[in-house]
């Protein structure tokens, strides 16, 4: 199993720790290091920075958002950094959900979410295998665009720029069972939000056959502390955001998984208390078992117990949010 840095998307402000923390992950041999982008800081730029100063590590998104950009634009970006890096870019890709395709980037919602994510996927293959002209009559993404507002002049086109690797890796970031399997024929690795080593069953299904090679690669907060209560705590508030404001109180996929997972009223409980504005009674609902078991906090030898029990799994990379370079250091020795 290898390890991945997760830096997230900035909040307020850039952290200026996030150089440090990658050039420490590069030292200490991790694989990749990975940004995201919600509706602030996007997930490229950043990525590009830490190109600049880095020789080694891969550089991922963990998600770039298919609505931010049609998908042509976002092969672009991949193949442009790719060549800037010496091709050291996973393309990891997420649908994100109605409040923010609609609320943020000002478009629909696919009424079909599988169509529009297979759809996309396509193009940014076409482009990246450079074979001929980009064509598809989609149904979410059509090249060229004969829809209403056409003028009839677009031709099919052929990126101008040969990209330095015609397979670059594509993950998709998924959380339905559907989309999970869909995911293993379409992608080269998936990106699980919330991953517990000990409901890996609830998986088997859709991840039975996955070709050699596919990456399972979820994100998980790890903090080496002596306090597990309060090692938690930025956990427990991540899953309150998420859970209760990241989706709108009848569609919010990430309170769906967290109900699969067997929290149902938890979940509900969590997104009442949010979206009524007692956030901090949100974050206290959260039930201290379901952020211990998707993270890993506590001491080192803690740690290393539970850290066996993602090894002993279908993970092949784990994408750690770490606060600091102990930590960093800490999950480096105890995977060697």
């Amino acid at each position: 199993m290898r390890l991945g840095l997760a830096l997230g998307y900035w909040g307020r402000h850039p952290d200026p720790r996030q150089l440090a923390l990658a050039q420490q992950a590069e030292r200490l041999g991790y694989h990749s290091v990975w940004t995201s982008e919600s509706w602030g800081s996007d997930a490229f730029t950043p990525l590009t920075w830490i190109a600049a100063h880095t020789r080694r590590i891969r550089l991922g998104t963990a998600v770039a958002q298919m609505a931010a950009r049609t998908p042509t634009a976002t092969a672009m970006h991949a193949l442009t950094l790719d060549h800037l890096s010496g091709g050291r870019v996973l393309l990891g890709l997420g649908l994100s959900g109605p409040q923010v395709v609609e609320g943020w980037y000002g478009r629909p919602f696919p009424d079909s979410p599988l169509t529009a994510t297979r759809e996309y996927v396509d193009v940014v293959r076409q482009v990246l295998r450079r074979e001929a002209p980009v064509e598809l009559a989609g149904r979410y993404h059509c090249h060229p665009y004969t829809g209403p507002g056409a003028t009839g002049l677009g031709k099919p086109l052929r990126a101008l720029t040969h990209p330095l690797r015609a397979g670059l890796p594509v993950l998709l970031g998924a959380e339905g069972p559907r989309n999970v399997a869909q995911t293993t024929r379409l992608a080269d690795g998936w990106l699980p939000l919330y991953w517990s080593p000990a409901r890996s069953d609830l998986y088997a299904e859709p991840l039975a056959g996955t070709p050699e090679g596919f990456m399972v690669a979820p994100l998980t907060q790890a903090r080496i502390c002596a306090d597990v209560t309060e090692g938690l705590r930025p956990v427990k508030t991540m899953l309150a955001l998420y859970i209760g404001g990241m989706g709108h109180a009848a569609r919010n996929f990430h309170a769906d998984l967290m109900a699969r997972m067997g929290y149902g009223e938890e979940a509900r409980r969590v997104q009442r208390l949010f979206l009524s504005g007692r956030r901090e009674e949100a974050v206290e609902a959260v039930p201290d078992s379901f952020a211990d078991e998707i993270s890993l906090v506590g001491p080192r030898e803690r740690v290393a117990e539970r850290l066996e029990l993602w090894r002993a799994g279908p993970v092949t990379d784990l994408l750690v949010i770490a606060p600091d370079e102990e930590t960093l250091r800490v999950l480096a020795e105890l995977n060697s």
